[in-house]
């Protein structure tokens, strides 16, 4: 049976796309549930508002996105951090101290967001990348000072 998702379905497909999947699945999963509507003349009209509404709110999601990847690239956070000889901390920094230290300047991201290679271990000032959005990438600069 074909059908036009009204969201986006793993392993199915995405909002807008005309999907062939099988008769029980579309009629005891997809409809009942409003994931999907049966593709025929009359709904592919309708598909088409779909996929024009979904791509404006995208459009302006990453807008917004874009902006706070700029505020968030021109910005710099401090960590106070206990340290001992050599610069070494007594324990690590992690994306849960960076989200934290962000948070503090008004800016809430998910620690899933920060992307570090490895947790930060010593003294010292640190780019951070940043994945706000599939598309969108910024760094921040990190300042591990001592306590």
């Amino acid at each position: 049976m074909k059908v036009i998702l009204i969201q986006d379905i793993d392993k199915v497909g995405k909002v807008g796309e005309v999907a062939d999947v099988k008769d029980g699945y579309a009629r005891n999963f997809l409809f009942p549930r409003k994931l999907a509507i049966e593709a025929i003349d009359s709904n592919l009209k309708l598909m088409e508002a779909i996929k024009k509404r979904h791509k404006q709110k995208l459009a302006k999601e990453k807008s917004l996105i874009e902006e706070l990847a700029t505020k968030i690239g021109n910005m710099s956070c401090t960590i106070p951090m206990a340290a001992g000889e050599e610069d070494k901390l007594f324990g690590s920094v992690t994306s849960v101290h960076i989200v934290e230290a962000l948070s503090i300047e008004g800016i809430n991201i998910d620690k899933r967001q920060v992307h570090l290679d490895e947790p930060i271990r010593k003294l010292g000032v640190y780019q951070v990348e940043i994945k706000l959005h599939p598309e969108v990438t910024t760094s921040l600069k990190v300042w591990v000072v001592k306590k």
